[in-house]
């Protein structure tokens, strides 16, 4: 058992409280490298220090321990949630981390007269139903388009739909009713909304039966399109059913929870989060969790439970694969939700027949990550080898987007631990030099990026790369020698003979001479790849910001339109996109529009 430094652990353990708390280990530089919640403090605590047998993992971490600092609580669940909240904050080296992902998206349903269905994420307005939460958007928009196709239910904003005086094109196409010009009778759409209320909650039976319903009376009054609309909308529901092979026909929320290990004991983990929502499998997600070496699945369970759900909304069952301590959390999310939540660590029936998908695209997902960290791992050693540069991990690459010198943005993407690294990706936006000088844009960069460090503040990537050729290098390079930051690796990619992909040359700052990869080499195919993503980032970045400098510069090229009727256009029709639509009837309804304006505002923008 390796000592633990100059800590004396018998003296403090003594003196501990056997109460419920959190306790946090310190190293010699005062650094929390572990988070953990007890029944009984002194228990606990002395375990680190007087059992034998503990993991290599563990042995460890007690050997770097310098302090220990405790917290007493009032009871178990509240020492959960204390200890949840640390970790989160402290992220500390030696916790399993679960990456705290935004708030997941939500389909709505909303209370107006004529209810419109929309796609939402944030806080919840009890007015409105919400249904979800799903895994991702694309999962809410898929969504939303079968709900259009069966039910014609309107998806505009509120602000387009009290202005308009024609049918938009989702009318013609049979996705929209058109309750905007009254082309469908309230109740008629009423029923509508709430048949697509009820199928979101489970309640497709009772749909299937209210419309079939429904075909027999058009039928029998010989209205026999409106019977053959419920008799599409019963066929296309049908189908749906079909697809839906979790589906039991009781509105049930569940999430499942399952985790599988890499075999072989070298700690990478995937739990794989599948969520059904009225008796409907919404999807899954996988999530592959930091620090995780050392980490049995029935504790890595415990640790996504707790980071996963505090504080964020909980269905009313939570489905395990594995033996955990579950009371303590049951009963807080039980709190947390206000009403009675299951945890059940031994599912019977249906709920086990999801436990087992769960597993599945758990392992498919963890096998993925594997062969595509193998692949990194392949990529990264043969760069090193191409470069002559062995200690190459951490990349950073740089691109300049803009559209004739208008709204020039530069991008950085990190490459880190053979991924790369979306939460340290920026954005630079570039003003105060000559439009369309992409050396000056370089050179803003670089020295926004990097003057921290030259001033002590951080550490240099092991390898730069620049998208773009010996100016940009040059420009960049500048910047590093004026900095100090002469053991700076740069590189510049310049794209090849008619900007094929392959034919990339690899152009360094003191060498005349360009390197060229082969076409098959997986080195570059690392650049590549790296080089690809910062030039998406830059084009997305850049769009944006056109985009809002082209819409605001648009109605600002109108004579007689200034920022208060911009400001009114914009407001009454949801943006440009509404405006240009508009007819010259609608934008004269704006207010301060007169018809002449509204005609002169309609030439301009068409």
């Amino acid at each position: 058992m390796p000592a633990a430094s100059a800590f004396d652990s018998k003296e403090f353990c003594s003196s501990l409280p056997s109460q419920p708390g959190v306790y946090r280990m310190l190293n010699a530089t005062g650094e929390v490298i572990y988070v953990g919640k007890a029944i009984d403090l002194k228990k606990r605590v002395s375990s680190y220090f007087q059992k034998n047998g503990l993991g290599p993992r563990t042995q460890l971490m007690v050997s770097q321990i310098a302090g220990v600092e405790t917290t007493v609580t009032r009871s178990e669940a509240e020492a959960l949630l204390l200890e949840n909240n640390l970790i989160k904050s402290l992220g500390p080296r030696y916790n399993i981390l679960f990456r705290d992902d935004k708030s997941y998206p939500y389909l709505m349903l909303s209370a107006h007269r004529f209810p419109r269905l929309g796609f939402h994420r944030g806080p919840l307005d009890k007015k409105n139903h919400y249904f979800g939460p799903f895994p991702n958007a694309g999962m809410v928009r898929e969504s939303m388009q079968l709900l259009q196709k069966v039910f014609r239910i309107r998806t505009c904003e509120d602000s387009v739909f009290s202005n308009r005086t024609r049918p938009c094109l989702l009318y013609q196409i049979k996705r929209c009713s058109g309750p905007c010009v009254d082309l469908v009778e309230e109740d008629a759409y009423r029923d509508d909304a709430r048949d697509a209320r009820l199928f979101l909650e489970g309640k497709q039976t009772e749909v299937l039966q209210s419309l079939s319903r429904k075909m027999q009376e058009a039928a029998q009054s010989q209205e026999y399109e409106q019977a053959a609309l419920f008799r599409d909308q019963i066929q296309a529901l049908r189908k749906i059913r079909e697809k839906q092979f979790v589906d039991n026909g009781r509105a049930l929320d569940a999430d499942v929870v399952a985790c599988v290990a890499e075999s072989g004991g070298r700690g990478r983990l995937c739990v794989n989060l599948a969520m059904v929502r009225g008796g409907r499998h919404l999807g899954d997600k996988s999530f592959f969790p930091q620090n995780a070496e050392g980490y049995e699945p029935s504790a890595a369970v415990e640790a996504f439970l707790a980071q996963h759900y505090l504080n964020r909304s909980v269905p009313h069952v939570i489905v395990v694969g594995e033996k955990i301590q579950r009371e303590a959390l049951q009963n807080l999310l039980g709190e947390q939700s206000g009403r009675k939540v299951l945890i059940s660590c031994n599912p019977i029936g249906e709920r086990r027949v999801w436990l087992g998908m769960a597993m599945e695209n758990a392992r498919l997902a963890l096998e993925q990550m594997l062969s595509r960290q193998a692949s990194q791992e392949e990529r990264l050693q043969a760069l090193q080898q191409a470069l002559n540069m062995p200690g190459i991990g951490r990349i950073e690459c740089f691109d300049v987007s803009h559209t004739q010198g208008e709204a020039t943005i530069a991008s950085c993407v990190v490459y880190d631990n053979f991924a790369m690294r979306n939460s340290e990706y920026r954005r630079y936006n570039i003003a105060g030099i000559t439009p369309g000088d992409d050396y000056a844009a370089m050179r803003n960069v670089f020295l926004r990026r990097y003057h921290k460090i030259a001033e002590g503040e951080g550490s240099l990537p092991d390898l730069i790369l620049i998208d773009g050729g010996r100016g940009q290098v040059s420009a960049a390079q500048e910047v590093l020698v004026e900095l100090g930051l002469n053991d700076a690796c740069l590189l510049g990619v310049a794209k090849g003979e008619e900007r094929k992909p392959g034919l990339e040359q690899l152009i360094f700052p003191e060498i005349e001479k360009p390197l060229q990869l082969s076409t098959d080499h997986p080195g570059l195919h690392l650049i590549q790849q790296i080089r690809d993503e910062a030039h998406r980032f830059a084009i997305y970045g850049h769009r944006a910001k056109l985009g809002k400098a082209r819409t605001r510069s648009s109605l600002e090229k109108i004579g007689g339109v200034g920022a208060k009727r911009r400001q009114s256009l914009l407001s009454r029709f949801g943006g440009l996109k509404g405006v240009l639509t508009a007819s010259v009837e609608e934008l004269q309804q704006a207010e301060g529009i007169s018809r002449a304006l509204a005609e002169k505002i309609y030439r301009e923008l068409h």
